[in-house]
C-alpha cells in the first residue's frame, strides 16, 4: 500500500500489488484499512483518493491466496472487528472471515466521514467493484471495464451486494445473469461512474476534484455525505427529507458556535466582513 498527500487536504491511497493485478489478499486488505483509518484521523485531510498501481484497478479477491491462508493471517494479528471463530467448521468460520476482511472493511470505507474518490483504470472485477462502490465518487479511464462474474462460480454476486443500486434493477440482473463486462461509458450511462477520462488524465482529474472538494467546510461535507447515505439506505422522498433535516440544523448550530451566524462565511466573498449575529445565551 502506498500512502501519500499529493495536495493540501488530500490523501491518496494506492493499491500496490500490480504484479497480481491488485488482487485482494488479507495483508492488502488490512493495509488498506489502516491507510483509510490514518486518513480519517488526520485533521488535515479533507478528501481521500483510492487508486491502484499498474494496468488494473483490482482483479478482485486473490483466490490463489486460499481461504486457509487468510485465516492463518487473521489469527496472527488483532482483528479489526469483533468477529471470532475464524477456523470453526462448516459455514461459521468462512462467514466470520468474510465479515472481518471483506464486508466490514467496505462498510467502514463507505461510512467514513470524509469524501472519497475511486480512480479506476483497466479491469475492476468482483471485489474490485466493492472497493470502488464504497467510495463516494468514481472517475474511470476510457479503457476501464467492470465485471462481477461470480455467478459463474455458483455465488449470487460479491459480498457488498450493491448492484441494484449502482446499475439499476434490470441491468444488475443482466450483468449478474450473464457475467458480462461493462465499459466505463456504460457505467456512466448507468450512473455508476461520475466521469470518464483518458488514461493519462486519470490521476490529475481525480486530484483536481479532490482538491476542489477539500476547500469546502469539513462539517458540511460530513453531514451531506451522511444525509445522502441515509437517503440511500432508506429510500423515498419523505425519509430522505427527514434524514437530512436534523443534520441541516446540526450544521446551523455548528456554524453558530464557530462564526456567530447560521452559515459558514469563510468561503463566501464579502460574508466574512459582514456583522456576525451573536448566538443566544
Amino acid at each position: 500500500m502506498i500512502y501519500a498527500t499529493p495536495a493540501d487536504g488530500v490523501a491518496r491511497i494506492t493499491l500496490n500489488r500490480p504484479d497480481k493485478r491488485n488482487a485482494q489478499n488479507a495483508p492488502l486488505l488490512y493495509a488498506l484499512d489502516a491507510a483509510f483509518q490514518k486518513a480519517a484521523r488526520d485533521n488535515d485531510i479533507r478528501c481521500i483518493i483510492l487508486d491502484a498501481a499498474g494496468a488494473d484497478f483490482s482483479a478482485g479477491h486473490d483466490l490463489s491466496a486460499g481461504y486457509l491462508k487468510n485465516i492463518e493471517y487473521i489469527k496472527g494479528i488483532n482483528p479489526v472487528t469483533m468477529e471470532g471463530g475464524f477456523d470453526r467448521d462448516g459455514a461459521e468460520g468462512m462467514y466470520a472471515t468474510e465479515q472481518e476482511i471483506y464486508l466490514d472493511l467496505v462498510k467502514r470505507i463507505r461510512n467514513l466521514p470524509k469524501p472519497t474518490i475511486a480512480a479506476v483504470q483497466g479491469k475492476c472485477i468482483a471485489a474490485g467493484l466493492m472497493l470502488a462502490w464504497a467510495c463516494d465518487l468514481i472517475i474511470a479511464s476510457e479503457e476501464a471495464t467492470f465485471m462481477d462474474p461470480v455467478v459463474t462460480y455458483g455465488m449470487p454476486g460479491v459480498e457488498w451486494f450493491a448492484h441494484p443500486y449502482e446499475l439499476g434493477i434490470r441491468k444488475a440482473k443482466q450483468m449478474l445473469f450473464t457475467a458480462d463486462k461493462w465499459t466505463a461509458a456504460d457505467a456512466k450511462v448507468f450512473g455508476m461512474v461520475n466521469e470518464v477520462v483518458a488514461r493519462d488524465a486519470l490521476a490529475d482529474t481525480a486530484l483536481a476534484m479532490a482538491s476542489k472538494i477539500a476547500t469546502k467546510p469539513t462539517f458540511a461535507l460530513r453531514t451531506v455525505k451522511e444525509a445522502i447515505n441515509r437517503a440511500a439506505d432508506h429510500p423515498g422522498i419523505q425519509p430522505s427529507i427527514e434524514a437530512n433535516m436534523p443534520l441541516h440544523h446540526l450544521a446551523h448550530q455548528h456554524n453558530m458556535r464557530l462564526y456567530g451566524r447560521a452559515m459558514d462565511p469563510t468561503h463566501v466573498p464579502g460574508w466574512s466582513a459582514a456583522p456576525a449575529k451573536k448566538p443566544a445565551e
